[in-house]
């Protein structure tokens, strides 16, 4: 419903604001695209109006013509919301970003991924330290746990690999056109891949020495695929299939993950070469910490 010719309000009613309220909790990512949209729609209004207000009054403005132009402005801005590529785009993925529904920047260097305090000892919850982390989180959960149904590992433990191989998101290998190829892992295409590829420049530590190289990297049509082609090389390769039974010896009776897991799953990784990063447990133990603390922030 079109707000009343000269206010400034969004162009919807009190009944539609309730509406909004209400989806908000259910759906909250349609929510935010209807917000999104409200918003460009009063921007076009405004913007329609001040186009209009430089052009020269004619012998037939009255307030009945006033009225139609308002009221037709008011539609016009309406139906020009919401187009693909539009302005109601930037703004969704900007309250996104805001609300932790997307994948936003790194936690912060004094947030809770460098606090030396176990979870396990944790008895009260902390900050998130970045929404954008715990869009992370929330976005790859569903994966991540039917991963760990195939495979024993913690989906946390996986989310937090796939945080560090992309810096939370924001990072991810792409083709050559921007078009994401959905690797989460940073799993090469080595000899035995069939599948597509996505060749980018990455830093490889050779002799200790970080050095920036062009790498073929396996590439997938969703983050599902990602996950499963990840449980698939965990699950299978002979040089990984020590670390999951290391993990959850270290791990003991706990029935969730905890911080001596954590760190035995990382140092398995780095152990069986996973990445040439002489630093690749201690970074991906930090994360993972993270990431359990943001879980625990969530529930």
């Amino acid at each position: 419903m079109a707000a009343a010719p000269g206010t400034t309000g969004l162009a919807i009613d009190g009944r539609s604001l309730q509406n909004l309220r209400v989806k908000l909790d259910s759906d909250p990512r349609a929510a935010i695209k209807e917000t999104a949209k409200q918003f460009e729609s009063l921007f076009m209004n405004e913007l329609l109006k001040g186009m209009r207000a430089t052009v020269p009054g004619g012998t037939l403005d009255n307030e009945g013509s006033k009225l139609g132009t308002e009221m037709l402005d008011a539609q016009l801005s309406q139906s020009m919301s919401g187009l693909p590529g539009g302005l109601s785009e930037a703004i969704m993925r900007q309250l996104e970003r805001q609300m932790g529904l997307a994948p936003g920047p790194l936690p912060r260097k004094d947030s809770a991924n460098n606090t030396p305090l176990s979870i396990e000892r944790m008895n009260r919850p902390t900050q998130i330290p970045q929404k954008g982390a715990a869009g992370f989180v929330q976005q790859h959960g569903d994966a991540a746990r039917e991963v760990e149904k195939k495979t024993g590992i913690p989906a946390a433990f996986m989310i937090s690999q796939a945080a560090l191989e992309t810096g939370w998101g924001r990072k991810e290998i792409r083709h050559a056109g921007g078009a994401p190829a959905y690797n989460l892992f940073g799993i090469k295409a080595g000899a035995n891949w069939r599948g597509p590829v996505a060749e980018v420049a990455t830093t490889e530590y050779i002799d200790g020495k970080p050095q920036r190289v062009m790498q073929k990297f396996r590439a997938y049509s969703s983050y599902q695929e990602s996950f499963a082609d990840y449980a698939k090389l965990i699950g299978e390769s002979p040089r990984y299939q020590h670390i999951v039974a290391r993990s959850e010896a270290a791990q003991g009776a706990t029935p969730v993950p905890t911080a001596a897991g954590a760190r035995a799953f990382a140092q398995g990784l780095q152990r069986a070469g996973y990445a040439t990063d002489p630093a690749y447990a201690d970074k991906l133990t930090r994360v993972i910490n993270t990431t359990l603390r943001l879980q625990q922030s969530m529930a």
